[in-house]
């Protein structure tokens, strides 16, 4: 005989496939079988029709087609014999689904099988519809499956209960039509079709409020009596799992009665005492009783208001996170979790052994432990918790760290009940897990001891001392950095020494020592070495007998390959060399941040809360659009409670750095007005005016600072300015903050000068462009596009559109207005800014589209402008 003839047994066929060596192998002898099954198919051969559709299943499993085989289950399950149609609906349910167009053709065999007087094949009917319905089908098919749920025979009824979730999850609005049948079914004494008639009325209760109410009326004592016959049955052994009596049954009556009793009141009374039976009765060194303690515990939280039953179940919980099984310590964890809103605290009695479990081995029940611990803190306990944490943190694992250090700081943030208390626990996280701590966290400690006046000695000295062990730690060597450049004479003179400390001798050199190593560190990043040559200059002041030694030391990144830090030391170092008369006024210690004012901008909840993504940038000569924003946070500009600045920048200046401005007039020259504090010191650091774009060697006063926006003194604010003049011919009047004043410059050149130009114009509408160039950038042109109506009807919804060659870059700003008023009685503008790749070469050219609406009919009109000036 053939090998893939029709008549090859199955058997002999998976004999064959999984005899084959290679993938090509096996595709061989499938694509031979699957021929000669069509070719049985093709004669219609019924002898093997059986066989064959049998063989297409298990190649199906395999991964290979087989829809040409789909004809074949309707022709078996219309045979009249049990065999065949045992293999059709197999075939049915494995080789087609409910979006086969195919399966329409079944719905006749089908309810003709339904009501089959043989019950085997009413039972196989029965499982292919469960599997396969689709909502025509459960139309359909209803009325038989809800008689069947009457049915003599209990697996035939267990079926039909089975098929009806089907089907009301298919068709919803059947629900109400297998309400009666359902809850009939929670009287049956056989547990096959109980627990399937109560998971049918568990998902009417989902999908129906009416069948909701009813098994609330009408079954809730009846199911508490049920669950508790179960739960008091004696041994049995057709049931019995670990010596509890069908635990399956357990469960889906306890998910009922969750269902049942969720917000209501008198439903919730009648199953308090079950459940409370059930909680304590039930062992829980098995799995299976393990499962039903889990069950009752979500059904008993679930509930309304109990507050015995809760504790009891928040008890079951805390036992659960004692066992070795690390799923049911996870999943008592996630319980807990949703337990703390209910109840905090019973959930705070098993604080310790939460604890234990953020040392788990396993990582998915540490960071669960972990989110769980966070949630428990308050202001009572935050000292303990914080503590065993912090312990933790020294041996905990690194992958871990991160988010155990953000947690940790989190807490102490959140939660500090004084200040020392929260410096203390922020230098042992420093210590331990500096380099995992965010940017913004140790930004938030440096305006905590700003603002702890009382306690900068302290903390310089701690400090130092941590710095001694830790110095590997980024955050830790950052924040040592700064404090020492403020506080460093507090440091060598034990100025502010609290009872709890031991005295400490630092000589000046000593300090200077700690911001050499960290500046000279390989591991030290720009803003660590930023940080350290700004702590280098106030030191200078602070310290002048070691003076000389530290501008050697600042001399050393005079030709450094980073330019933020070859500029600091060039102007550093002529800070101390030429400029010792205003060095103390520069290096003052920096005023008092505003911690409320940080706090609220960390949250988003103030005006000044702008993220340099967002905030208004300027384009600097080097090409990087750096944000305005910081300075005018530095400056507690953008505060509520700032003072109006005067009507002079010199005044604020003035204030700012202690030194003599002349007149804003003078400065602005005549008819210019006065500008704002802030709009002057931009001018004068170069930003944000023509000037900045011109001159090669300015730099963003908080350049240091672009990826971390750490709190900054005033001197490394002004770290950045040029200490030589830097005039040049385009430059605006510019002011060297150390030598004096520049010479008088020239006068500004606004570059070439335009002739208005009209580019369209009809009967009811003229279209102008102004041009005008930026000094220094002859390939881009701003134009200025002005719209005057001439008729004497108002257009609405004005839109204008422009498209250039590819040689051109077009970009329109937003129009003034989208209302065109009649008879020329307004206008609307709207700048264009064009950059020509050409220029020199090729000139401007341009095609407009003008849209708008008179009366709401919609108008078009459109045009090509050709007659650019030529030098555009």
């Amino acid at each position: 005989m053939n090998p893939f003839s029709s008549g090859t047994r199955l058997r002999d066929m998976i004999r064959a496939i999984r005899a084959c060596k290679t993938a090509a192998e096996e595709r061989g002898v499938v694509r031979k079988e699957c021929a000669a099954i069509r070719a049985a198919i093709n004669e219609n051969d019924q002898d093997y029709r059986h066989r064959n559709l049998a063989k297409l299943m298990f190649i199906h499993m395999l991964g290979y087609p087989t829809h040409f085989g789909q004809m074949e289950c309707l022709k078996l399950i219309a045979s009249p014999g049990f065999p065949e149609k045992r293999i059709g609906y197999l075939g049915l349910m494995l080789l087609l689904d409910e979006r086969q167009e195919v399966l329409m053709l079944v719905t006749n065999s089908l309810k003709q099988d339904l009501n089959h007087t043989n019950q085997y094949i009413v039972g196989l009917a029965l499982c292919a519809l469960g599997n396969i319905c689709s909502a025509e089908m459960a139309r359909d098919l209803a009325p038989e499956v809800e008689r069947l749920l009457q049915f003599r025979d209990p697996n035939i009824r267990k079926k039909a209960a089975l098929c009806s979730i089907r089907i009301i999850k298919k068709v919803p609005d059947l629900a109400e039509n297998f309400i009666n049948p359902a809850t009939a079914l929670l009287r049956e004494k056989h547990h096959g079709v109980l627990i399937t008639g109560v998971q049918l009325c568990t998902d009417l209760c989902k999908i129906s409020t009416e069948a909701l109410e009813h098994i609330r009326k009408k079954c809730t004592d009846g199911l508490v009596r049920t669950l508790k016959d179960l739960a008091n049955s004696p041994y049995s052994p057709e049931y019995d799992i670990a010596g509890i009596t069908d635990p399956f049954l357990h469960i889906r009556l306890l998910k009922l009665l969750r269902v049942v009793g969720e917000g209501d009141a008198d439903a919730s009374d009648s199953m308090n005492d079950i459940l409370a039976q059930v909680a304590t009765k039930t062992e829980s060194n098995k799995v299976a009783g393990n499962a039903i303690l889990y069950e009752c515990v979500q059904t008993i939280m679930s509930i309304e208001d109990n507050g015995g039953l809760r504790v009891l179940a928040i008890n079951i919980l805390g036992r659960f996170l004692s066992n070795r099984d690390n799923n049911i310590r996870y999943v008592a964890l996630n319980m807990l979790m949703k337990a703390v809103t209910a109840d905090a605290q019973a959930v705070q009695r098993h604080r310790a052994t939460i604890l234990e479990c953020v040392k788990d081995s396993d990582a998915s029940i540490r960071k669960r432990a972990l989110e769980l611990v966070y949630v428990l803190v308050n202001e009572t306990n935050v000292k303990p918790l914080a503590k065993e944490l912090i312990d933790y943190l020294e041996v905990s694992d690194y992958d871990f760290r991160g988010d155990l250090t953000a947690k940790i700081c989190s807490i102490v943030a959140k939660f500090s009940p004084e200040k020392i208390w929260y410096i203390d626990q922020m230098l042992k996280v420093l210590s331990e897990a500096g380099n995992f701590v965010k940017d913004e966290v140790w930004y938030a400690l440096i305006v905590v001891i700003s603002n702890a006046s009382e306690l900068h000695g302290y903390t310089v000295r701690a400090l130092y001392s941590a710095f001694q062990t830790s110095a590997e730690q980024e955050t830790l060597v950052r924040v040592t950095v700064w404090c020492i450049g403020e506080y460093g004479d507090m440091l060598v003179n034990n100025v502010g020494m609290l009872d709890i400390e031991d005295p400490i001798t630092v000589t000046e050199s000593d300090a200077v020592d700690v911001v050499e190593i960290a500046i000279k560190r390989h591991a030290s990043d720009l803003t660590t070495k930023a940080m350290a040559l700004v702590a280098l200059l106030k030191l200078s002041s602070r310290f002048p007998s070691c003076s000389e030694r530290i501008r050697e030391i600042i001399v050393q990144f005079k030709g450094n390959l980073v330019l933020e830090l070859q500029q600091r030391a060039i102007e550093f170092n002529s800070i101390i060399a030429k400029h010792q008369n205003i060095r103390s006024t520069l290096v003052e210690r920096m005023p008092v941040l505003d911690e409320a004012a940080f706090i609220g901008r960390r949250a988003g909840s103030l005006p000044g809360a702008t993220s340099t993504t967002s905030a208004p940038s300027v384009s600097l000569p080097n090409g990087v659009a750096k944000p305005v924003a910081p300075l005018v946070d530095l400056l507690d500009l953008s505060s509520d409670d700032a003072p109006a600045p005067s009507s002079s920048g010199g005044d604020l200046l003035q204030d700012l750095l202690g030194v003599d401005l002349p007149p804003a007039s003078q400065q602005s020259g005549a008819g210019q007005a006065s500008k704002s504090g802030t709009d002057v010191l931009l001018d004068l650091l170069s930003i944000g005016s023509p000037s900045a774009q011109n001159s090669s060697s300015t730099v963003d006063i908080l350049s240091s600072n672009t990826s971390n926006k750490a709190p900054v003194s005033p001197l490394d604010d002004l770290s950045s300015l040029s200490l030589a003049s830097r005039a040049t011919s385009n430059a605006a009047p510019m002011m060297d903050l150390l030598d004096g004043f520049a010479p008088s410059p020239p006068k500004e050149n606004n570059g070439p000068v335009y002739p208005s130009l009209t580019v369209f114009e009809s009967s009811s509408l003229r279209l102008t462009f102004n041009f005008s160039k930026q000094p220094g950038n002859p390939q881009t042109t701003v134009i200025q596009a002005t719209f005057m109506n001439l008729s004497s009807n108002t257009y609405t919804d004005f839109v204008f559109q422009a498209a250039v060659p590819k040689f051109l870059q077009l970009h329109l700003d937003p129009a003034s207005s989208n209302t065109l008023p009649a008879a020329g009685d307004g206008s609307i503008t709207q700048n264009l800014r064009v950059t020509n790749s050409q220029h020199g070469k090729k000139s401007l050219v341009m095609r407009i589209r003008i849209a708008y609406k008179i009366n709401g009919k919609d108008t078009l009109e459109e045009g090509q402008v050709n007659n650019f000036p030529r030098d555009l």
